[in-house]
């Protein structure tokens, strides 16, 4: 029988590959003054939106972990964090503007295909004035260059804070 005073033990954490920030200052630093420029002028709701379904895309815990956190704090809701990961059959939580920018960091994270569908583009330009648009797009290319950082070194999710790197 379970008892409330049993303990659980996890899987040991990992630690990262490689702390790359440490390695390349400047890079990292260059990154944060991108991040920073991309999200100007973008609703902080739907840019945590879009950072965290590129993350599920990318497999990105760390990144998971410091965006869900940073919604959360920006006033999302727990209900559509844990709905984006199925917003295709879970629409009626989204406006159609953060459905078009949602399809649109799906087609950008994912070029398989080698291009963004028009379609698609055309959706999320029906719903951003022309320079939103150029800075959704900067930052759906900014959360995936942070995912290949992230993905690629193992960086370990868990300890962010919220608004721990602004």
């Amino acid at each position: 029988m379970n008892t409330a005073q049993e303990s659980v033990e996890y899987a040991a954490e990992e630690a990262p590959r490689l702390r790359w920030a440490e390695h390349a200052p400047e890079v990292y630093k260059a990154m944060i003054r991108l991040d920073s420029a991309a999200k100007r002028g973008l609703d902080p709701k739907l840019y945590e939106l879009v950072k965290i379904r590129a993350s599920q895309v990318n497999h990105c815990a760390f990144c998971l972990d410091m965006h869900t956190k940073d919604a959360l704090a920006a006033g999302e809701s727990v209900e559509r964090i844990v709905q984006l990961s199925a917003w295709q059959e879970s629409r009626h939580f989204y406006t159609e503007k953060e459905l078009a920018a949602i399809e649109l960091t799906e087609a950008v994270t994912v070029l398989t295909d080698g291009f963004v569908p028009d379609e698609v583009y055309d959706r999320a330009a029906g719903h951003f004035e022309e320079a939103e648009l150029a800075q959704l797009i900067a930052a759906i290319t900014v959360i995936n260059a942070w995912n290949r950082f992230g993905v690629t070194t193992r960086m370990t999710p868990g300890h962010y804070q919220p608004g721990q790197y602004k």
